[in-house]
């Protein structure tokens, strides 16, 4: 397994070529070449009403750039550049082992969308959810999220679990904030003082939905050539995520 310091010495090599582009302009969405063997997805939701309605594309397009060329420096991953973005009913989402959604503290899932993420995660697909945070935010993440899955429960993801021990072995877990955050000298945003791994299993005991619960993914890769952002962060960030496409991509 890489060190915790050549993964953060690798990202002070090419953060410097990373175009920073974090002014929120909305892009079309980039159809990755086809012969790559992973494609970023980024999930395509409805917001809660009075809420911004694309908070889906928070952190995008830089977190995604930066992430990927990453993935394609410290992994054999053939990772495709950018991002290919889906909304929950484009059929096209099941040609892809692994989808991400932000912000879910925000969104809200209509039945028929519930159905058909539900019907995703059984036949094999794998759901990362990002930056939220705190009771409300949770509460409001559950409503949609038991519309997916009624009956099984959302555990905190044992140690032990493969997903954390794949390309890289993640024994000791940080809070890895948001950049509001750490501008007012905390890790935590409202209540949520303590970062949770929670999940959900399928039958077999695969994982289908890692909630990445009071922690900031997106910022840690979408600021990887910010010097204002403290690079262990973004390592943290970034090994979290290669280990969640390996799990995606292998079971």
């Amino acid at each position: 397994m890489r060190s915790t310091l050549s993964i953060i010495s690798l990202l002070l090599m090419f953060a410097a070529t990373l175009a920073a582009d974090t002014d929120g302009t909305a892009l079309v969405a980039q159809r990755a070449a086809p012969f790559s063997e992973f494609h970023f997805v980024r999930l395509i939701y409805t917001a809660v009403p009075q809420s911004r309605e694309e908070r889906w594309y928070t952190d995008a397009p830089a977190a995604e750039r930066h992430l990927m060329e990453g993935v394609r420096r410290l992994s054999r991953i053939n990772a495709a550049e950018g991002a290919t973005y889906f909304d929950i009913l484009d059929p096209a989402l099941f040609d892809h082992p692994w989808v991400y959604a932000v912000e879910v503290g925000g969104w809200l899932l209509s039945e028929r969308e519930a159905a058909r993420l539900r019907d995703y995660l059984l036949r094999g697909g794998f759901l990362v959810v990002d930056d939220f945070h705190g009771t409300n935010e949770w509460a409001t993440f559950i409503a949609s999220m038991r519309r997916v899955f009624p009956d099984r429960p959302i555990v905190e993801i044992p140690a032990n679990d493969s997903v954390f021990h794949l390309t890289f072995d993640l024994d000791d877990h940080i809070q890895i904030p948001g950049s509001a955050a750490l501008y007012r000298g905390v890790t935590y945003e409202y209540d949520g003082y303590q970062p949770h791994w929670r999940g959900i299993y399928d039958d077999q005991g695969r994982l289908m939905v890692v909630i990445n619960f009071n922690m900031d993914l997106g910022d840690s890769w979408e600021l990887a050539d910010d010097p204002g952002y403290p690079v262990h962060y973004t390592a943290s960030g970034y090994r979290y995520a290669i280990n969640y496409m390996v799990y995606a991509m292998t079971h």
